[in-house]
């Protein structure tokens, strides 16, 4: 609404505008033609304004304010450079017309030069941002997957994160289309990650956040991009579980915090030839092997193992493997395990 009244008195102001040149001694002894040639001339060029301004929604900050800045340094040198002149250039037919080209390049190259390195300074003119004081020192974008998983509760609940949470609010929407999915599974999984949202919102010692700004190059990306260019935006860091966002992130320069990365870290280190228990749960993929799980889901690989599904066995570590997608251990069978009289 206040851009339309912005717009509506602006015509008005064009409107007077053209009166009043039609009124002054410029046009004085004009015909009639010539001053609705002039008056429509006005009229137009103020419509066309607003309807470039109407076309063109989305301006992104960053090139308004360098076009601003280097129009405004561009005249100042301009001036300047003309006051430099002026002995050389007295009374001097082009005097007028060398200086308008001068003040061009000059206005071109500050434009052009504040635009190829508006990424590596920060203007305080024209505007000026408050906003409060966030906890930490990087937000914490929050995916979709992570809200599902639900853990990102359980570790923020530990106050080891002090950062700010920030849910985009197309996240957001993600989450309630999966949870009204007609899919038993998918609903029952959105609507976890809405409880889990809830439970943090609750929590007086959480600062959540719902984004809702739009950014201009979010048009036309995917949800995992979008998560990214906001991160990037906000200088934060995506917190996922998702390990093909994770790589996603890492090649736009984005730093991620893998909720499984952070499990693996927790999970106890064991160190080929140590010795350990474990109960064959089924068949492996290879001939003889078997394949147990350790209380926290990490998969055991056992060489020989296959003969044993069922029982208890005792086995020596071999190798581990460990991604951001979990970790798998591998071990040979040594025996089984003494059962208690």
């Amino acid at each position: 609404m206040a851009l339309v009244i912005l717009r509506c008195v602006f015509l008005l102001i064009a409107a007077g505008v053209g009166v009043s040149i039609l009124n002054s001694d410029v046009m004085e002894g004009a015909s009639t033609g010539l001053s609705l040639g002039v008056f429509a001339g006005i009229m137009g060029a103020a419509i066309a304004g607003v309807v470039i301004d109407m076309v063109f929604p989305k301006k992104r900050i960053d090139i308004v304010s360098t076009v601003y800045f280097g129009t405004l340094v561009g005249l100042v040198l301009a001036y300047a450079v003309g006051l430099a002149l002026e002995p050389l250039l007295h009374d001097h037919p082009a005097e007028q017309s060398i200086k308008l080209v001068v003040g061009l390049l000059l206005c071109y190259s500050c434009i052009s030069l504040l635009m190829q390195t508006k990424d590596d300074f920060r203007f305080i003119i024209p505007y000026v941002e408050f906003s409060k004081e966030v906890k930490g020192l990087k937000p914490y974008v929050l995916d979709t997957s992570v809200v599902i998983d639900g853990r990102i509760a359980d570790v923020v609940e530990t106050h080891i994160l002090d950062n700010q949470l920030i849910m985009p609010r197309f996240v957001l929407a993600e989450l309630q289309n999966i949870a009204d999915s007609s899919d038993r599974m998918r609903r029952s999984r959105g609507r976890r990650g809405l409880d889990i949202l809830n439970r943090l919102r609750n929590d007086a010692k959480v600062d959540l956040v719902i984004h809702d700004r739009e950014l201009p190059e979010f048009a036309g990306q995917p949800v995992d991009m979008k998560l990214v260019l906001l991160a990037k935006h906000l200088e934060g860091k995506v917190v996922t579980g998702d390990y093909n966002l994770n790589k996603v992130a890492k090649i736009h320069n984005v730093e991620v915090i893998n909720l499984n990365d952070i499990a693996n870290a927790l999970k106890p280190v064991f160190l080929p030839g140590e010795s350990l228990n474990v109960r064959v749960v089924k068949a492996g993929e290879e001939a003889g092997q078997g394949v147990g799980y350790l209380d926290d889901g990490t998969m055991i690989v056992i060489e020989g193992g296959r003969e044993h599904i069922n029982e208890e066995v005792n086995i020596a570590v071999t190798s581990v493997l460990q991604t951001s997608a979990g970790r798998m251990i591998f071990g040979r069978y040594e025996g089984e395990v003494a059962k208690a009289s």
